[in-house]
């Protein structure tokens, strides 16, 4: 098996599609936030980490928690949606290796560093958003949201929003 297997045209589309109706996607620089996730949420404020952060050790430490997270809220042998707007798409299986690129990050990075980063079960239960002009992390439904709250990444310390 192999991790990171690019979505069909088929899949982007139906996909994209359904998170710009059902998410009332409206990408933005600047009015936020640009997408309304189903409850419960929490929406948490990472601009510290944007730049040059001193705390590098940060990024490291969210890749691991997101892992774990994703490996308890996921059957063994599921796959989840790697979504980056605008890009290629992917299927991922959180207990499989995520392989690197030459700069060393995943294919679609966890850290919203550059583009919108959604990582979304498949069937839309719960969700991680990365908002790369908000400099926010949103994370949605209750499985998720209390996986995280056991094994919560530094990152995760100032709420910008929840509900």
């Amino acid at each position: 098996m192999r991790n990171w297997v690019p979505l069909s045209k088929k899949e982007y589309g139906q996909n994209w599609n359904r998170i710009y109706r059902d998410f009332k996607f409206k990408p933005s620089t600047s009015i936020f936030p640009s997408f309304n996730v189903p409850h419960p949420y929490i929406t948490y404020n990472v601009s510290g980490y944007f730049g040059d952060s001193s705390d590098l050790s940060a990024y490291d430490d969210l890749e691991e928690k997101v892992l774990d997270v994703f490996k308890e809220c996921t059957m063994l042998g599921e796959y989840i949606l790697a979504l980056d707007w605008q890009h290629e798409c992917y299927w991922i299986n959180p207990r499989l290796e995520f392989e690197r690129d030459e700069f060393g990050e995943w294919a679609i990075p966890i850290f919203p560093n550059g583009d919108y980063y959604f990582f979304i079960q498949k069937d839309f239960k719960w969700g991680f958003l990365g908002h790369p002009w908000e400099n926010s992390i949103t994370i949605f439904g209750k499985e998720l949201i209390d996986a995280f709250n056991k094994n919560k990444p530094r990152m995760f310390r100032k709420i910008l929003r929840q509900d």
